[in-house]
């Protein structure tokens, strides 16, 4: 499953030019991948190009074969792409296995899905005439995808781009190529044909001469990223020029609200794993927490307690809850954040500053009097840091949680049933989480308001967006 080179054009590319992918946990280099050229994505786009026509002729149930065996073979192997995860991302081993799970379940769920792309028959107005609604594959699609899920972000796009017959051209995070080329692997074996998935890898710097080609293509009807909302917004400007097909899962800013009448322990529970998995690099993480003065004191002191409990190491390590941040830029985006509420009146709890193993791994972090003008309110810190801020009425609550241009997630502890059902849909996400701290599931629509996004992934909504629609008039 170690593979280093990229995967064009139905072979496995090498080419001259080669990039280290590094452990951050050690900062060794693990391997140096191909470093493509805008040259190979047009290579990738044309093959793919020829893949689409079979493709869409293939049988629903064929597809769903494949994408099954796929699934199978990835929970045959799911210590060796965990560990292959870890040692590129950072993530602990529990986690990593997780998500190979999740990623997965994903294939899985669009095997079905697979055949379940229903059209419509529509009353004739006419006598002479039928009325059909056919679902086609919208055909040659592109994926950009994120470091902080390497393979979930992949399945979860390639899953249901297979399942509705498009080919897909993948552009991975330039720091976690090698599980995006292991899934290629898999996928081969699993009888997935070689145009319909390919893997383009590079640097940062290829990022956007290989992105400008996959937008700028007439030939590639669909782009589907993962990723910051500046990007989001540069892709969708360059694939207004061809009209594509976009679906954008963008960043957050997740609030998460504590109300007077939660469960205290079950809210500080729900904040770890919204807040602290993956070290807090993910998009849902929770963002801005707000907690009534009520509740206040004792959530701060009980969350505090558990996270400061919380091992610190290489993910690779015995009992690791937090692994080291991604690379440095993040790690300086928490010091930064961290360093600005200080300065503007914030006070430490827990933490605060770079761990002793040094490198990118930062303290969990408790900071309290976090306030609306700072970093951390207005941007993603993407660490192991928790801000908590103080609310004593509810209106107030759901205001400062809505002040964000953000809207993927959010959310809140409460066990008054009115106030449930009210915070539930005053709340401007895409998502929301009612006492509990993770949502996630493949069965259910994945994505996001506002400036988080357009589309939704997972669930059976998650096909829509892969597909057109052909009305077809008939005359008898």
């Amino acid at each position: 499953l170690f593979r280093h080179d990229a995967f064009v054009a139905g072979e496995w590319h090498g080419g001259d030019r080669r990039v280290p992918v590094t452990d951050p946990a050690t900062g060794e280099t693990m391997a140096e991948v191909t470093r493509c050229a805008p040259a190979d994505a047009e290579r990738a786009i044309a093959a793919a190009h020829d893949a689409a026509p079979p493709l869409k002729a293939s049988l629903a149930g064929d597809r769903a074969t494949v994408l099954h065996r796929f699934a199978d073979l990835m929970a045959e192997h799911t210590a060796d792409l965990a560990l292959l995860l870890t040692s590129e991302q950072g993530k602990p081993l529990a986690e990593a296995r997780g998500e190979i799970a999740y990623a997965a379940a994903f294939l899985r769920w669009f095997a079905e899905e697979a055949r379940r792309a229903y059209g419509d028959v529509i009353p004739p107005t006419k006598s002479d005439q039928r009325l059909l609604v056919l679902r086609e594959p919208v055909g040659v699609a592109a994926a950009i995808t994120p470091w902080n899920f390497p393979s979930a972000m992949i399945t979860r796009k390639l899953g249901a781009a297979y399942a509705a017959g498009c080919p897909l051209v993948l552009k991975p995070a330039e720091a976690t190529p090698l599980s995006a080329l292991a899934l290629r692997v898999l996928a081969t074996r699993a009888g997935m044909e070689p145009g319909a998935f390919q893997v383009l890898t590079g640097d940062a710097s290829d990022a956007a001469p290989l992105g400008k080609v996959l937008t700028g293509s007439p030939l590639v009807r669909k782009l589907s990223f993962t990723g910051s909302t500046e990007v989001g917004k540069i892709l969708l400007r360059q694939c207004a020029e061809t009209v594509k097909k976009v679906s954008l899962e963008l960043g957050g800013n997740a609030p998460f609200l504590v109300f007077e009448d939660a469960d205290v322990d079950a809210a500080v529970e729900g904040c770890l794993v919204a807040k602290m998995r993956n070290g807090g690099q993910t998009c849902v993480a929770a963002n801005r927490i707000l907690v009534h003065a009520a509740v206040h004191d004792a959530f701060v002191e009980k969350l505090a307690a558990r996270m400061g409990a919380m091992k610190v190491g290489p993910g690779v390590d015995e009992g690791v809850a937090v692994g080291p941040l991604v690379d440095e830029p993040t790690f300086a985006k928490v010091r930064a954040h961290v360093a600005d509420a200080l300065e503007l009146g914030a006070e430490t709890v827990l933490g605060g500053g770079p761990h002793a193993l040094g490198r990118t791994f930062h303290e969990p972090t408790v900071l309290t009097g976090v306030g609306g003008e700072m970093l951390m309110t207005r941007e993603e810190t993407f660490g192991p840091v928790a801000g908590i801020q103080k609310f004593t009425e509810e209106d107030e609550a759901i205001a400062i949680a809505n002040d964000t241009r953000a809207g993927l997630i959010a959310y809140f502890y409460a066990r008054d049933v009115g106030r449930v059902w009210r915070v539930a849909e005053a709340l401007e996400a895409g998502m929301v989480g009612v006492n509990t701290g993770l949502v996630s599931n493949t069965v259910a629509p994945f994505g996001g308001v506002k400036e988080s996004g357009l589309g939704r992934e997972g669930s059976q909504h998650g096909l829509e967006d892969w597909t057109e629609l052909k009305y077809v008039a008939i005359g008898l």
